[in-house]
């Protein structure tokens, strides 16, 4: 995992038989799901939104398009990127992009396995917190 205020985050990831589209119920074929998939996308925005945050806040997700390119099967190595692209005040827009890195994996590396766009609003925890 790295971050980079300029760049954002890159998290790698392998697919197990628990992040499978026939395990979490979204398909019946033994690949990475697609949302596993969505998941570690926006794990990698939330790393990346780190690098802007002050003390006491976070970030919650308000839209997400993604586009799942690629099957990946148990055991492939997935290299999920964010990359921070837009910021207006507390919303911060990220591109998303994972890829079947050089590691271990099935297929080609540099397979690109998804595409897309996260966004995210910047909040105060306690304010958000009791609002609940």
């Amino acid at each position: 995992m790295s971050t980079d205020p300029q760049s954002g985050a890159t998290l790698v990831r392998t697919v197990t038989e628990e992040d499978t589209a026939r395990a979490v119920g979204s398909g019946a074929l033994p690949v990475l799901g697609t949302p596993v998939a969505l998941a570690w996308a926006e794990a990698a925005t939330c790393e990346a939104a780190e690098a802007v945050l002050k003390d006491g806040e976070t970030t919650v997700g308000t839209r997400v398009e993604l586009e799942h390119r690629a099957a990946s099967p148990v055991g492939a190595e997935v290299e999920v990127t964010a990359t921070l692209v837009h910021r207006d005040g507390r919303l911060l827009r990220f591109a998303v992009q994972a890829r079947h890195s050089s590691g271990r994996h099935a297929g080609r590396p540099g397979t690109v396995v998804l595409t897309g766009e996260v966004t995210r609003v910047v909040v105060a925890v306690e304010r958000f917190l009791s609002r609940l």
